[in-house]
């Protein structure tokens, strides 16, 4: 019997069609029902100005972190799934979206694969992963990119506001 090896993972999650807070509720929920994966910690929610097309609402975004031994492939099929559940779909480039939800890290691991990159390649100048990452993870090191304290303090500038304080 092989032992699983447990790695800490962040998801970034958001959304901005259908109720976005309350999808992202159920993501943290059903992320924690994912086989193999446990949800450790979640932010709290943040309001955001789409980036790439501006036509559209608003985003709420959050960060999660969670404990899995799914191998990262499997971790963003499981994700993608969820968005599935959601109603997600993927019409054109930053399109608007009921669920969104990114591998940002998986433990220390880079990983550049045709499906995957990790950690995430544009997390490091992104306010609505970065303040919300900084609230459960203030002293991560992002592999690449710096210390996740240093980096959202890079993004004082970008259009963000914290909606609730829902930290576990």
């Amino acid at each position: 019997m092989t032992e699983q090896i447990i790695t800490r993972a962040y998801i970034g999650l958001g959304g901005n069609l259908d109720d976005p807070a309350t999808r992202i509720q159920r993501a943290f929920v059903a992320l924690n029902t994912l086989r193999h994966t446990q949800l450790v910690l979640k932010s709290s929610l943040y309001r955001t100005a789409p980036v790439g097309y501006l036509d559209q609402p608003d985003f709420i975004n959050a960060v999660a972190a969670v404990d899995t031994s799914l191998e990262p492939i499997a971790l963003l099929d499981a994700l993608l799934h969820l968005e599935l559940d959601e109603g997600r779909a993927r019409s054109f480039k930053n399109a608007p979206r009921t669920l969104d939800l990114d591998v940002l890290m998986y433990g220390d691991l880079q990983l550049i694969h045709d499906r995957l990159i990790v950690p995430h390649p544009r997390m490091g100048g992104r306010a609505f992963v970065l303040f919300p990452l900084q609230e459960i993870a203030p002293d991560l090191l992002i592999p690449g990119m710096g210390y996740v304290k240093q980096l959202a303090a890079e993004c004082q500038d970008q259009d963000i506001e914290r909606l609730e304080n829902n930290i576990q």
